[in-house]
């Protein structure tokens, strides 16, 4: 079981803010990237190309860390560390509900062989810095 976020998380969350997602390499190395996020409920999402290093790695090791800082104030921020849990998503409907999110409008089409899925983070610990 996840933890509650609180409102001020939520908030920057549902903001027009990316997110610096770590996942760990099979070395033991970190491996960090900046993704488009979704807030679900207490859940954060993110879709990715099934082939990407990150998705990889967490088919391995679910173990994830992601931070987000308001572009408005980026002296605001919240780290997340949780677990992951991947599924499909043949219809590429997070890509769109993301690309809408932060661009107003659909993304363009991908080929139909790029297969995406949904990253569901699972808040496990967070930690919110405001200065």
């Amino acid at each position: 079981m996840g933890v509650v976020l609180d409102d001020v998380t939520r908030r920057l969350l549902d903001g027009k803010n990316f997110a610096t997602v770590a996942t760990v390499n099979p070395d033991g190395g970190p491996q960090a990237s900046v993704v488009w996020i979704l807030r679900d409920g207490d859940t954060v999402l993110f879709s990715a190309i099934s082939t990407r290093r990150k998705v990889l790695n967490l088919t391995r090791d679910p173990r994830i860390s992601l931070t987000v800082f308001d572009t408005a104030n980026p002296y605001q921020s919240v780290e997340i560390r949780g677990t992951a849990e991947l599924s499909g998503d043949p219809g590429k409907s997070l890509s769109r509900a993301l690309s809408q999110k932060y661009l107003g409008e659909d993304p363009p089409p991908e080929p139909d062989e790029l297969t995406r899925v949904v990253v569901r983070v699972i808040p496990l610990r967070v930690n919110a810095f405001s200065a």
